[in-house]
């Protein structure tokens, strides 16, 4: 089992160590928050040991479980990198692309891993159907969420639209070619609603829109291809793929048959991927934990992490 220290023990802090407690592959040896009256609470509610310096709890650790606000990832992935520690840092990676690149120079400086919590990549429905989004050419993405203070710090773009950002580039394996999106400030001093879309080398085009001033929540991504469509309810964990194929000579009476002006025909089918339910921090937190172990890449990693970074500030640039 690999020894674990938590930095930040706000919202997603403590869920990490209750997760990080529960797991089979980690052991957990404590936590920091620079907050010393909240973090003795925390400390008497639940039992965790408190460590009054982010030191000396790197010094106790082989992996270090990053939950700061963004501001502070790159100071704090900067010392637990130079003490030799592993690092999960919290989606976005960093608060600047230059820090994200540091990041990954220290990495491979110091012959340590980092995965970054795009936790997205473990959502079930995601993994049900992601072996099937071959080539898509179109997506379109809605990341709706009712106000929250929490994370109002950061540009809706770092705080919901990069999971997308992420997602995308995980199944579009082309650079993207231009970027154009508009973005307004409503309640805070950044953009609260965005409306991006990337068009990629390959030809596919990616429209995503992202607004945390909604009155109901949605994550739902649509993934068009040739002969078939994927969509993925990220929020309900649902999915749903609908594909074509050559009709048969002899459809049946129930068959959905489709003909085009030229008399092609094809016939609709739907499938229903297994989707095995799963907590997808645990799952994301417990395979970094593997990459380790067995020293194989992490699913998301610190390039990854950086790469969602890059397309999220180049969508900044268009309405700053």
């Amino acid at each position: 089992m690999l020894k674990v220290g938590v930095l930040g023990a706000g919202h997603l802090g403590k869920i990490h160590l209750r997760l990080l407690q529960q797991s089979e592959k980690y052991e957990l040896v404590g936590f920091y928050d620079e907050n010393p009256e909240y973090a003795q609470k925390i400390a008497a509610e639940f039992g965790y040991k408190r460590f009054t310096t982010i030191a000396t709890l790197i010094h106790a650790v082989d992996v270090i479980d990053i939950v700061t606000p963004t501001l502070s990832h790159y100071k704090c992935a900067r010392v637990a990198i130079k003490s030799g520690k592993h690092v999960f840092i919290e989606k976005p990676i960093s608060n600047t692309i230059e820090e994200a690149e540091e990041i990954i120079a220290l990495a491979n400086e110091y012959n340590v891993k980092g995965q970054v919590g795009h936790v997205e990549r473990f959502n079930p429905a995601f993994i049900a159907t992601k072996d099937m989004i071959e080539n898509p050419m179109f997506i379109e993405t809605h990341r709706l969420a009712e106000f929250n203070p929490r994370g109002t710090d950061v540009p809706v773009v770092l705080d919901l639209m990069i999971h997308d950002i992420d997602v995308i580039l995980s199944v579009v394996k082309s650079p993207v070619k231009a970027v154009h999106a508009s973005g307004v400030a409503v309640i805070s001093d950044t953009a609260d609603i965005v409306n991006a879309r990337l068009e990629f080398e390959s030809g596919c085009v990616a429209n995503l829109t992202a607004s945390r001033i909604s009155l109901k929540n949605m994550r739902k991504s649509r993934f068009f291809q040739k002969d078939a469509y994927i969509s993925v309810d990220f929020l309900e964990k649902k999915c749903e793929v609908v594909k074509m194929k050559d009709a048969p000579e002899n459809p049946g009476d129930f068959d959905m048959i489709l003909q085009n002006a030229e008399g092609v025909k094809k016939q609709i089918y739907f499938k229903n991927p297994d989707i095995s339910a799963n907590n997808a921090i645990l799952d994301e937190l417990e395979t970094f934990a593997d990459a380790i172990n067995n020293n194989t890449t992490p699913v998301v990693t610190l390039e990854d992490g950086t790469d969602a970074l890059k397309v999220a500030y180049r969508i900044i640039e268009c309405f700053r």
